[in-house]
């Protein structure tokens, strides 16, 4: 049956751009007819401004009535088409938002699920007891910090004449450092205990360099003869 009679081909639905599409080529065709018109119109008007009255230019205003009546009818339908294609830009805007809408609605929906599927997998029970082992190991850190930071064999108490002693001991003790450190010499290095020093008897005393020796005299000479 098919090879006899062909298949039937399936026509595509037309769409809003379809229409569209054909009402501005409609559209357009008229607006030529129009200027075409009133071409024509221009023609019969500078006709009639320089005939007299008579049969001839009663003929011309005939037909002049007659291409008015036709522009009249071809502006009526493209205002019908104009008016067609508002229709149709309201709706392709109605569509585009509807669009739109469901897009929105859908991602909100699958975020929706999404949110669902992992806040289910909390176990806020857990989660507390989680919080709450935490706060214990917290407190066990401290607890061992101050064992491990607690100072031995100090006193608790200290009186204030303790306090006094021991202060009064540090001051003798520098006092005495400060004697120590200063350059007088040792006493076992001093004659006497003296602080200036001599020297041993062993040493003898070199004689002054720029001093010259004196010169022997005439009898001493003579003895040393």
């Amino acid at each position: 049956m098919n090879r006899l009679f062909g298949t039937k081909s399936k026509v595509p639905k037309a769409t809003l751009d379809d229409a569209m599409g054909n009402i501005d080529n409609r559209v357009s065709s008229l607006d030529v007819k129009i200027t075409k018109v009133n071409s024509e119109l221009a023609t019969y008007q500078q006709k009639l401004s320089k005939m007299r009255e008579g049969p001839g230019k009663s003929a011309i205003k005939q037909r002049a009535i007659k291409l008015l009546r036709q522009r009249k009818q071809l502006e009526t339908q493209r205002d019908q088409l104009m008016s067609q294609s508002w229709n149709i830009s309201q709706a392709q805007m109605t569509t585009e938002n509807l669009k739109n809408t469901m897009i929105t609605v859908d991602a909100m929906r699958q975020t929706n699920k999404e949110l669902r599927k992992t806040y289910g997998k909390i176990n806020i029970d857990k989660l507390e007891d989680m919080q709450d082992e935490m706060l214990d190991l917290i407190d066990q850190s401290n607890e061992l910090q101050a064992s491990l930071g607690r100072s031995y064999d100090v006193p608790d108490d200290i009186s204030e004449s303790e306090l006094d002693a021991e202060l009064e001991a540090l001051g003798d003790e520098l006092d005495i450092n400060e004697e120590l450190s200063g350059e007088q010499l040792p006493s076992y290095l001093t004659e006497n205990g003296d602080s200036e020093y001599k020297l041993p008897s062993f040493v003898e005393d070199e004689a002054p360099k720029n001093e010259e020796p004196e010169p022997k005299m005439p009898a001493q000479l003579s003895n040393a003869g």
